[in-house]
């Protein structure tokens, strides 16, 4: 972007292009999560938390969450994160903010954290602690490791992806490559959203043992679970699986072209009836009417004699045509986009694809919506990310005024 040009402008109003029904009570309203965590993983957790409904108070140091101040790939990462919740200060050095904590906790159903083991065990914060003080808490530890050999380690998204050897299947054994998104961090707050509301469900199934819980979710366990198809290939085959610039395609094209625009293309021919449109569509019939190319197996077998025709063909169209000729075909097919490109996919720009969010400094900014749609509504319209502190005296007297009815219910009754 050059200094003449403006940034793109969003409407001053994030609640002005609400969708028309929103759910009217959303799935987890009266649950209650104290969030101390950082980055990615943990905050994600509680950002998809608050947009099902629960109220996620984001408890910071004074200084705040470093991951406020980060630039570059990191400058989106609180924003994104913590839309949604409440913003509470705590200095742990007073016991008046230490106190403050205790409250928070026992009137609380979740406590999510992403500190290295041992860490919140110096502040009296660490899960056995809790347990025994509140054994209705469901505690959510977001890990490096899960336990074992590793527990103690850090670990980032990267280092993971590395270990587990995902970005040696994505790019190859010689030059491995991370995929290009905190997927890792992301899908393990995830998972740890899973883990909480498989607690929250068994606590309110009324069972005798049903209470609080110790849940512990780590990066590198997330990873591989993400090549656990290729491990267990390994396991079934013993071949070693190959990385996907090097792997035996399933399939006879499953392809990226070249257009006549200069764009690309991805095509993906997978089952008989698409070879056969796509031959007809594309003027193949010596393909089609080739005998030796009778099955998907023999078609694969000749992708070196495939592939070059296939590519000579769709070089004469641009990407536009080629959408629209693949889309009435039913065909698998993508343009190859930059996230940047997402902004005026129309899919994308459907009503609810984007909701309007605001930053910490009162700018809009626009997110793609949760994946999920409710009774044929999107969440996460008009989220606020916290501003440092902001609700901090809000929240102490709102639990001044809960610990207050709840004295007074017991004196009501010993009356």
């Amino acid at each position: 972007m050059t200094g003449t040009e403006q940034p793109n402008q969003f409407p001053k109003d994030p609640l002005e292009d609400l969708p028309k029904e929103l759910p009217k009570e959303l799935p987890l309203a009266g649950v209650r999560v104290i969030e101390m965590t950082h980055m990615v993983m943990g905050p994600t957790c509680g950002m998809i938390l608050a947009q099902l409904g629960a109220e996620v108070i984001k408890v910071e140091p004074p200084a705040g969450d470093k991951t406020r101040s980060l630039g570059g790939m990191g400058t989106s990462f609180f924003p994104l994160f913590n839309r949604g919740k409440r913003g509470v200060v705590l200095d742990f050095e007073k016991q008046q903010d230490r106190d403050f904590m205790h409250d928070l906790l026992a009137g609380a159903d979740v406590f999510l954290e992403n500190f290295r083991d041992g860490q919140l065990d110096r502040q009296g914060l660490g899960a056995e602690e809790l347990r025994k003080k509140y054994p209705h808490l469901i505690i959510a530890g977001h890990k490096g490791f899960m336990s074992g050999p590793y527990e103690h380690r850090p670990a980032l998204d990267e280092v993971v992806q590395m270990m587990s050897g995902l970005a040696a299947m994505t790019g190859t054994r010689d030059k491995p490559q991370r995929v290009g998104s905190s997927a890792n961090d992301i899908m393990g707050g995830m998972f740890g959203v899973i883990s909480i509301l498989a607690a929250l469900y068994q606590r309110r199934s009324g069972a005798a043992s049903a209470g609080g819980a110790d849940i512990r979710i780590g990066l590198f366990e997330n990873c591989l679970f993400l090549v656990a198809q290729h491990m267990v290939e390994y396991e079934m085959t013993g071949n070693k699986p190959r990385s996907m610039p090097e792997r035996e395609h399933a399939w006879p094209i499953y392809d990226i072209f070249d257009t006549a625009g200069g764009e690309r293309i991805f095509i993906g021919v997978v089952t008989e009836g698409h070879w056969q449109s796509f031959c007809r569509e594309f003027g193949l019939k010596e393909f089609s009417e080739d005998q030796s190319l009778r099955t998907t197996t023999d078609r694969i077998m000749a992708r070196s004699r495939i592939l070059p025709r296939v590519a000579e063909e769709i070089r004469r169209c641009d990407v536009a045509e080629l959408s629209a000729r693949l889309d009435r075909l039913n065909i698998c097919f993508s343009p190859i986009n930059r996230p940047e490109d997402l902004l005026t996919d129309p899919h994308v720009l459907r009503p609810g694809g984007l909701v309007n969010n605001t930053n910490a400094n009162g700018r809009a900014f626009r997110v793609p919506a949760l994946p999920i749609e409710w009774n044929g509504s999107n969440l996460g319209e008009g989220l606020k990310v916290p501003v440092l502190g902001a609700d901090t005296e809000t929240v102490r007297a709102e639990l001044e005024q809960e610990k207050s009815a709840a004295l007074g219910k017991v004196a009501g009754r010993h009356a």
